[in-house]
């Protein structure tokens, strides 16, 4: 692990403090770091550690426990950890250690994560509530469980067990929908990654090129700038465009075929996410281009309504209606625009949602909805703006002109005081730039 610096190192004791302040004195907050996962026999899955922990403690070690003391006179924040151990690290890279969780992380305090059987039935004596996900890891939920009732069996002698179990997401989910400076200089560059990568796979596009190779040059650009994917990058060539979570990424792609790339960059933690749709040949058609300029006015639909005290759902609500309208006016559909937009007619060709939070996680933590109402953007808040159209290849209702065709054009979008922020924004979006981009 890198040191973090000095400027981080306060940044997540902000953080630690913040999340104390909401729980309140006889709270008690539990996180455990993500568990390594077998892939086959005796080889792991590339290790990513539980982002909640990661926001907390800028710790990237498995077998870790964070615990959070409010009022604790001794230290409010310790985190069990792995001891030193040459032998192991010889195989396996260098470890943290107690005495690095201090010195390095910043932590009030800590201890070797063998001895937590030992400490932790103390540091929950006397605390009412526990904050933590219950649910999440059913090995750890045993032994909290267990440590728990170490405390009630000793009731009698006078320990005072906790009385309440809450939901930690309840206060952490909220605390990382709001980014700081920090956080949105790190999703920019993942963003700038991305736009670049996203550039170097449409140079690349040639008809009998194969989905895996234009991966390749994708995830070629993300490692080369220490990054890495945000998630399984798809890549779908012709009908596998209209897939939305297609992971193939195995077909080979033909002359005239639209290539939909929805791939992003992760870069220490943070996600972006771009989709863009081009002929694997540099030109669009007519009926892919008519398609593409309406996801386009779409999306230009959604991002008129990203702005502060407009309801999240603006936005999705806007871009539905200008599909629908331009599905109309092109046959795909039939009809009033109030009888579609009422019977839900569009969704046969647009199924899901315009966008999602951004962050840590791709899909990131955050209600949507508060008091049963879309909630109001605000500054800080990062989401994404993704609208598409999927026309089956089997549709027989439609002509076959327009069969097979999947478009989908996604940003990552910053509310700021005064409105917004496109982060992917220099990538090419539109029909012309796309071709003037690939004619280079």
């Amino acid at each position: 692990m890198q040191p973090l610096t000095a400027h981080w190192r306060k940044a997540l004791a902000r953080r630690r403090r913040q999340l104390m302040q909401a729980a309140g004195d006889g709270a008690i907050l539990v996180l455990p770091a993500a568990p390594e996962r077998i892939r086959s026999r005796d080889t792991h899955y590339p290790y990513r550690q539980d982002s909640d922990f990661w926001y907390l403690t800028g710790c990237d070690e498995p077998d870790a426990v964070l615990v959070l003391v409010p009022g604790r006179k001794h230290g409010e924040a310790i985190l069990f950890c792995r001891e030193r151990d040459p032998e192991r690290e010889g195989w396996d890279g260098p470890r943290l250690g107690p005495d690095g969780a201090v010195d390095v992380l910043g932590m009030d305090d800590a201890y070797p994560v063998s001895d937590i059987d030992e400490i932790l039935p103390g540091l929950l004596e006397g605390r009412r509530r526990v904050h933590y996900h219950l649910g999440r890891d059913a090995d750890f939920d045993l032994k909290l469980i267990g440590w728990i009732n170490r405390v009630r069996a000793q009731a009698r002698q006078g320990a005072q067990p906790p009385q309440e179990f809450l939901e930690l997401g309840h206060l952490l989910d909220e605390m990382r929908l709001f980014k700081s400076a920090d956080e949105i200089a790190l999703m920019q560059r993942a963003a700038d990654i991305s736009v670049e990568a996203h550039r170097a796979a449409m140079r690349a596009a040639r008809a009998g090129i194969h989905e895996y190779e234009l991966q390749a040059e994708l995830e070629c650009v993300f490692r080369r700038h220490g990054a890495q994917p945000a998630y399984a990058s798809i890549v779908g060539a012709g009908a596998n465009g209209c897939v939305l979570h297609y992971r193939a990424n195995t077909a080979k792609a033909r002359a005239g075929e639209l290539v939909l790339v929805d791939a992003g960059a992760e870069y220490r933690g943070y996600a972006a996410d771009i989709t863009r749709s081009f002929p694997v040949d540099g030109r669009f058609n007519r009926q892919q281009r008519a398609l593409h300029d309406l996801v386009c006015r779409a999306q230009a639909a959604a991002l008129a309504q990203a702005r502060p005290g407009v309801p999240y759902e603006a936005g999705h609500d806007a871009a539905v209606a200008t599909l629908a309208e331009g599905l109309l006016s092109l046959g795909l559909l039939q009809g009033s625009l109030e009888a579609v937009l009422a019977n839900g007619d569009y969704k046969r060709f647009y199924r899901h949602k315009t966008g999602h939070w951004l962050g840590l996680d791709v899909h990131d933590v955050g209600e949507y909805r508060l008091d049963g109402a879309s909630r109001l953007l605000e500054p800080g808040m990062v989401f994404t703006i993704e609208p598409g159209l999927y026309i089956p290849p089997d549709d027989a209702a439609v002509a076959p002109k327009w069969r097979g065709i999947g478009i989908r054009i996604e940003d990552d979008v910053l509310i700021t005081r005064d409105g917004h922020r496109v982060l992917t924004g220099a990538l090419e979006r539109s029909a012309d730039e796309v071709e003037a981009l690939m004619a280079k």
